[in-house]
């Protein structure tokens, strides 16, 4: 097949663009800063208490966060299954995108009298994030040859860490300045108002990709296929399964990424609570480390695409899952708010490429099929399951050890049986070309 059009293409990265705001303003910056130091005060005092039972501030976010991916890993086989059936992928697309920015502007009134509201827009925001991605990310393969998938990957998260440093810096001016803004009477409401902001601008600049990608082409099923899209979509993810067990590379891959991701996913969610909790580090400053994280990510990307042209990704791969055991041991090990700087721009770094080069080899080894979504609804769900357990034992070992050291230390038995698998796909690999 040929790559789109460059029209489509950019048009493909723009949603990058347009919802990576949320994922790394939102979940990895704003909130969980605003959700930590709001929690950590009166009337919180480092305990909250939601639908009914008391929880570690930062553990119940944990927990929240896996809740929502694991609804998404339950429901998304069954809306890819429709969106296959109807080829209306751009229109489930574009309701996940409304539903998750619309919740994303509804944190504009999370207040410790609103505690459960914010904490259900939290967790609707990114249910609406996660399942547009899904129909997202099925369109690479569509729309881009096996040669430029790589580049064009990565290509989506630049845009998407380009548009979040800007929103990031509007909204840490919010916060620096927010007394001369007239209608602005604390730090919380310039943050809250940044909330605000990040709905309006995913909601916006997603017109642009709804605009020019394609609808998408309906399957071709029988009457009896059609009739049950519930256990339809379940059908194909069995399929997609049954397949993937007979591809012996793309098979050790996706258990590797089963498992790094796990880590990889942790740390970025988890990040900014750790230099809260463990460090105390202001607002301001936690605010800055992660616009430098995001520009650093940027040149990550696209180091991680260069070298994947010269070694190859599961080489690179491997590279980069042994410099995030690293990662995890220095976490566990500094002692200082420099060291957490200096951290940060080593996660910065392969932060982007993993996820960009992630991506992009599971579209150069899946099969040649039309049916893009069903194989992406499965990485999807693999990568949200992933998530859940991530961050179930990250909270879970936090309030256990009451220290979430601990946790970050946990995470390298991820990292470590990620690295093996994909060790054993990179020689499955060599062994099956020197056959061939």
């Amino acid at each position: 097949m040929q790559t789109a059009p460059k029209k489509i293409i950019n048009a493909w990265a723009m949603y990058d663009w347009s919802n990576s705001v949320y994922n790394l303003v939102i979940t990895t910056t704003f909130f969980p800063v605003y959700y930590t130091e709001m929690t950590k005060a009166e009337p919180f005092n480092g305990s909250v208490n939601f639908l009914g039972r008391t929880y570690v501030n930062t553990a119940l976010y944990s927990y929240a966060l896996a809740a929502t991916y694991l609804l998404v890993a339950i429901l998304l086989p069954i809306l890819s299954s429709v969106a296959d059936y109807k080829g209306n992928k751009k229109r489930f697309m574009q309701f996940f995108c409304t539903v998750g920015a619309l919740a994303c502007s509804g944190l504009y009134f999370f207040k410790p009298e609103t505690f459960s509201l914010g904490i259900i827009c939290m967790m609707v925001a990114a249910f609406g994030f996660y399942a547009s991605l899904v129909f997202y990310n099925s369109y690479l393969p569509e729309i881009a040859a096996e040669e430029d998938r790589d580049s064009i990957s990565a290509k989506g998260f630049t845009y998407g860490y380009i548009g979040s440093v800007i929103m990031q810096i509007v909204g840490f001016l919010l916060v620096l300045f927010w007394e001369k803004i007239p209608f602005l009477s604390s730090e919380g409401d310039a943050v809250r108002l940044t909330f605000l902001l990040v709905g309006l601008w995913w909601i916006g600049f997603a017109q642009i990709p709804f605009k020019y990608l394609p609808v998408g082409n309906a399957m071709r099923t029988t009457n009896t296929e059609r009739k049950n899209f519930i256990t339809g979509g379940f059908r194909e993810l069995r399929k997609v399964f049954t397949q993937l067990m007979k591809m012996p590379v793309l098979k050790r891959f996706l258990f590797a990424f089963f498992f790094y991701n796990m880590g990889v996913q942790t740390v970025m969610l988890a990040a900014t609570n750790f230099g809260s909790k463990v460090f105390n580090l202001p607002s301001t400053k936690l605010i800055i480390t992660i616009v430098l994280i995001q520009i650093v990510a940027i040149a990550g990307a696209h180091l991680m695409a260069k070298l994947s042209s010269i070694y190859g990704n599961l080489k690179v791969l491997i590279g980069v899952v042994l410099f995030w055991i690293i990662i995890c041991i220095a976490a566990y090990l500094m002692t200082s708010e420099y060291h957490f700087y200096a951290l940060a721009v080593a996660v910065g770094l392969v932060m982007g490429g993993v996820q960009a080069l992630s991506r992009s080899t599971y579209s150069k080894l899946m099969p040649v099929t039309e049916d893009t979504t069903s194989f992406f609804s499965f990485f999807d769900v693999t990568e949200k399951v992933a998530i859940v357990i991530g961050l179930t034992a990250f909270g879970f070992i936090e309030e256990l050890t009451n220290d979430m050291r601990n946790s970050v230390l946990s995470l390298i038995i991820f990292f470590t049986l990620g690295l093996i698998l994909l060790i054993s796909a990179l020689y499955k690999q060599n062994k099956l070309s020197s056959v061939q």
